[in-house]
Formats: structure tokens, C-alpha cells, sequence
């Protein structure tokens, strides 16, 4: 090798360690521990002035209440800046009480979401392996051939426990915990809906059994795990998880409501178990959420491309879920991630565009379908249109797997 052949050598050997470096610097190792800065950033994220809010989204968002009657909080944020926040109407119907924008929701299936970070946090800690067996954790449970990974991606085949311990739990006054139904499904061994991991079958039992094996595994309730591991070093300051375990009645001004105004949802027994629900936010928080998810501070790169991996079959070619993510798999590598909620009065949706930096978040309290009618705002935003009856292609019937 000549001189003039050692230069250009050494010059692609040093920009290609110049490229790594930086490459590495953009994707840190996670970090629990927050500094003032971090304070300070998420101030700024959050900072909205309503007077320079997107106009086109504000008339979207009324006619939205007008016409369909959405009731609840919305946000929309585009590269860390909030171009239009809403509260629209009532937080309880019979008090008149008004929706604030940091008023806290039941995120109902939301919180899948967050299960599944805590599950991934364990695995990058060795803790937990996604071929684990749930006997492992639990060794009465009655069913084999059961793994971590197939309750993150809905194919364990079980069936729902809220229908399963509906006749059972006979005492309706009394709140149900995790182990409580653990108990129940090594005692009864109820009839699985399918063996596992045949097909996709979403039901809340996959992330309850994963709440309860975060408890097992961390020897802490699902609340303090989640507080001290994802909550807190998100910067997420007015997010819990609540149970009917733990609260008489669950501390926040928000009631669902079912169809109509008519009929406010009280808390029951079901509202005792967590990990498939539970967990109470704000819009706010959930921007958070979003930069916290895509920082790295709570998850590997690695592990986050494992959860927005399809483990199913696409529903008409586009739509499949993760680990605890639904997703939109367009062409060219196009992704956009979200999760769905429905529980007892609250109706959601989550939507993150990962590629363009957008956030929209839809925390409902009236459960009347007005979620239905976002198309426009998609197309406004450059979003695909995140509604499986918008699209022809293969997979199951759309809607046969919404929660």
C-alpha cells in the first residue's frame, strides 16, 4: 500500500469511528435519574399559548363536540411544540363540574402501553425472558405452552377475565386484585378460547398476567414499579395507577360516562386489578410520555423495535400489534404506533408518528363513537388515517379485536 492509497484509507477510518461515536452519543443508555435541565425542557415542551394555537384544528375539534359530541381532553404536538390543547366539556356530568386540560383519565387499554415498557425494562435487566413460561412466575397456573411474549402480542389464547370472574367474584362490594384473579383461574381452570399462539385474540387477561408477573418478578406493586421506573423519570408528574384495592374511591374529578350524560360509571370490583388499565393521566403527561419513549430513557433502541414489530397478521394489510402497541405499517418503512382505550365510561386514543414527531391524544369520558370521525385531522396532519375500516387488504374483519 502506496502513500497516496494510506490517506484516503485513514480518512474513511476516522470518519467512519467519527460517524459511530456520534451515532452512539444519539442513542444513550437509559437513565432513571432526572436533572433540573430535564425539568426545564419539559417545561418548554409543554408550554402552549392558546392565541397562536392551530385554527384549523380548534374548528376541527368544535365541530367535533357539536356534531358528535366529543367530550373530553385533547392535544396535538408536532417536533416538541403543542400546536393546540382542548378541554371540552364536562369532567362529571351530574356536579357540572368542568374538564381542566391536567385533568386525569382512566387511560383504560392505554395502559398496555406502559405494561409493556415495564415488561422490556425487565428484559433488558436480565430479570424476565420473553420465552419465559408464566408457570415460572405463577407454577399453578393451569395452562402450558404460555410466554412472556405471547401475552405482550395477545396470542396466549386465554380467555377474558372480566366475563370469567363476573359470576364468580360473588361479593360485588369487594375490590379484586391481581392475585385474587390469579387465584381464581388456578382454582376454576376456565375453558381457554384457543390454544396458544395460534392467532391474535386481544383481551385484557395478557396484560393482567403481566402486571401480575412485574409484581412477582420486582417484589413491588404494579403502582410503585411504575412510579419509580417509567412515571417519574418521564417527568410524568400527574400520572398514577389507581385501584379500587387500594381507594375507596379513585381520587380524580374525571367520571366516565356511558353513551349519554344519563349514565355515570361507577368503580367496581373490575377496577381492582391493573396492568391491562389502571393508570390515570393527562394529555400533558402523555406528550411526555412520547419524548421519554423516544429519548431512550426508558427503553434500548433495540427494545423499542422489538415492541413496534407486527407479531400478527396485518389487519387489511396495514394495521397489527406489537408488544403493547397497535401500529400502521405504510410503505417505505412507514410506521405510526397507538393504542386504543375503552373502560367503564372512558374512551381513547394515542396516536405517535414517530417519523414526523407527532403526537395526538384523544382522552374521552363520553363513550359515543365521536373518536370514529378523526379522518379529516389525519389528512390535515399528514398522518395515515388510523381506522381500520378506511382500508381494503388481508387480515381479520376490522374491529374485531378493539378493546
Amino acid at each position: 500500500m502506496n502513500y497516496r492509497t494510506i490517506l484516503p484509507v485513514a480518512f474513511l477510518a476516522t470518519f467512519l469511528f467519527s460517524a459511530c461515536s456520534h451515532a452512539e452519543k444519539k442513542l444513550p443508555a437509559p437513565t432513571l435519574v432526572r436533572t433540573p435541565n430535564d425539568d426545564k425542557a419539559d417545561e418548554k415542551l409543554l408550554a402552549y399559548n392558546p392565541a397562536k394555537g392551530d385554527k384549523w384544528i380548534a374548528e376541527f375539534v368544535q365541530n367535533l363536540h357539536k356534531k358528535y359530541g366529543f367530550n373530553g381532553n385533547m392535544l396535538v404536538a408536532k417536533d416538541n411544540k403543542i400546536l393546540y390543547e382542548k378541554a371540552i366539556g364536562w369532567a362529571d356530568y351530574l356536579h357540572r363540574d368542568s374538564l381542566k386540560i391536567s385533568s386525569e383519565f382512566e387511560l383504560a387499554s392505554i395502559t398496555k402501553t406502559f405494561t409493556s415498557v415495564a415488561i422490556m425494562q425487565l428484559v433488558e435487566k436480565g430479570k424476565i425472558n420473553l420465552t419465559d413460561n408464566v408457570k415460572k412466575f405463577f407454577p399453578n397456573f393451569p395452562y402450558e405452552g404460555i410466554t412472556v411474549k405471547l401475552l405482550l402480542s395477545h396470542r396466549s389464547g386465554m380467555m377474558n377475565y372480566v366475563y370469567f370472574t363476573d359470576g364468580i367474584w360473588k361479593d360485588k362490594k369487594k375490590p379484586m386484585s391481581n392475585m385474587d384473579v390469579m387465584d381464581l383461574i388456578a382454582q376454576y381452570k376456565p375453558a381457554r378460547y384457543i390454544a396458544p399462539d395460534v392467532k391474535f385474540h386481544y383481551n385484557n387477561s395478557n396484560f393482567m398476567v403481566l402486571g401480575s408477573i412485574i409484581e412477582k418478578v420486582t417484589g413491588k406493586k404494579y403502582a410503585d414499579y411504575m412510579m419509580e421506573n417509567v412515571f417519574k423519570p418521564a417527568g410524568m408528574k400527574h400520572t398514577h395507577v389507581y385501584s379500587t384495592t387500594v381507594y375507596k374511591k379513585i381520587p380524580v374529578d374525571v367520571v366516565g360516562h356511558d353513551r349519554t350524560f344519563k349514565y355515570s360509571v361507577v368503580q367496581n370490583f373490575l377496577d381492582g386489578p391493573v396492568g391491562d388499565k389502571g393508570i390515570y393521566s393527562t394529555v400533558n403527561d402523555l406528550v411526555l410520555y412520547d419524548k421519554a419513549l423516544k429519548n431512550g430513557r426508558l427503553l434500548k433502541q433495540s427494545s423499542l423495535d422489538s415492541a413496534y414489530t407486527g407479531h400478527n397478521k396485518a389487519v387489511n394489510g396495514h394495521f397489527n400489534y406489537g408488544y403493547g402497541w397497535r401500529m400502521f405499517d405504510g410503505e417505505n418503512g412507514r410506521k405510526v404506533v397507538y393504542h386504543t382505550g375503552w373502560w367503564h365510561g372512558f374512551r381513547h386514543i394515542y396516536v405517535r408518528d414517530i417519523q414526523k414527531n407527532i403526537v395526538i391524544v384523544f382522552l374521552g369520558n363520553l363513550t359515543n363513537g365521536s373518536l370514529l370521525h378523526l379522518d379529516e385531522l389525519y389528512k390535515h396532519l399528514g398522518v395515515p388515517v388510523i381506522r381500520k375500516g378506511a382500508y381494503t387488504g388481508t387480515g381479520s374483519m376490522p374491529g374485531t379485536d378493539e378493546d
